[in-house]
């Protein structure tokens, strides 16, 4: 393998998704991240883009993190993408900074789960992208789409607009209202959300992927919100809101048939609801959003969740240990929440 560090993140722009673009990574590096560009020759000799983000967590502690990289052939084994990441992790070892206690990686292809990473790949403590997710093929006609959803779905979102709900794209001059609306999901679900500004850059720098926010409304209630982003053949529902008001009103299923509209007039071949549960479990805290994404029909995917491979193993299990201390402190917080509401 060869792999080289590139002095231009615009050299990320041509990557496949989102999360591997040049626009991601200026954008968190706005937020605490070094964006770094490589270009490797993973497999063959054509070369591809790689976003590698790296955060400073402490004085000589450093994570690097790659999402949904490195892009391979569709044609390769799961046992050769493996046995790629780790090439990938032991040339990237050498090339980052030395105080980089451990890279974390999200990769991007699907899988059945047959095979497993080599030593020393570690499952991480906790995702950082949701390995599972429900796609949507927008090469279709939007009848053909709709013919696929469940249908009280396709009655949800016909009820709502002949209830009267109006929907707006609109983008950050919004966001005010939208983040309003966040804090009450955020509260009523027991999820975590950022603070505004995080949105507000998001959707001021959304140029080029574009992004978009969508409000449904009736009668002067704001009822719910999305954010979709735009980028060559893929759409992306980023984040969603809904308020306690009129709920029968269904505004939620008519937005999302507002984007992939949107999405299918931009050129876009897949609309992504990113992230539900692994499987359709009642007893699962997210429960319902496994039902609601699901009903508008599309193709279940997994892919392999977040795996770690350690640079220098001492700091690593310091630092995994205090994840998980986190992530049960989360849950223990999230689960009261819940009982409480």
């Amino acid at each position: 393998m060869v792999i080289n560090k590139e002095a231009e993140l615009s050299a990320c722009d041509e990557a496949a998704t989102f999360l591997q673009s040049g626009f991601w990574g200026g954008f968190k590096a706005r937020f605490g991240w070094e964006a770094l560009a490589f270009r490797g020759a993973f497999t063959g000799s054509e070369t591809k883009p790689l976003l590698v983000l790296r955060r400073k967590l402490m004085t000589g502690f450093a994570l690097a993190y790659i999402p949904w990289g490195p892009e391979l052939p569709v044609e390769t084994s799961e046992e050769g993408r493996w046995a790629v990441l780790k090439e990938l992790a032991m040339a990237l070892k050498e090339l980052l900074p030395k105080d980089t206690a451990f890279i974390r990686f999200d990769p991007p292809w699907h899988t059945a789960g047959a095979y497993g990473p080599p030593h020393p790949f570690i499952r991480s403590s906790a995702d950082i992208q949701a390995p599972d997710t429900v796609l949507i093929d927008l090469s279709q006609s939007m009848e053909s789409i709709m013919a696929q959803m469940k249908p009280k779905w396709r009655y949800n979102a016909r009820l709502a607009l002949k209830k009267g709900v109006t929907i707006r794209r609109c983008g950050a001059e919004e966001i005010d209202v939208f983040y309003e609306l966040l804090k009450e999901t955020a509260r009523r679900d027991g999820i975590s959300i950022h603070g505004i500004e995080y949105y507000r850059t998001l959707l001021e720098e959304g140029h080029s992927p574009l992004l978009a926010l969508y409000l449904a409304e009736h009668e002067g209630d704001l009822l719910a919100g999305i954010v979709t982003l735009f980028r060559g053949r893929e759409a992306v529902y980023l984040y969603g809101a809904s308020s306690d008001k009129k709920r029968s009103l269904m505004a939620p299923y008519a937005l999302q048939i507002k984007a992939m509209e949107d999405a299918k007039e931009a050129g876009c071949e897949e609309y992504d609801l990113f992230g539900i549960p692994p499987n359709e479990d009642p007893s699962h805290p997210m429960a319902g959003l496994y039902r609601f994404k699901t009903g508008f029909g599309g193709r279940i995917i997994h892919r392999p969740g977040s795996w770690d491979y350690p640079c220098r193993p001492l700091l690593y299990r310091l630092f995994r240990s205090a994840e998980a201390l986190r992530k049960k402190r989360r849950k223990k917080r999230r689960d009261k929440q819940r009982r409480t509401r």
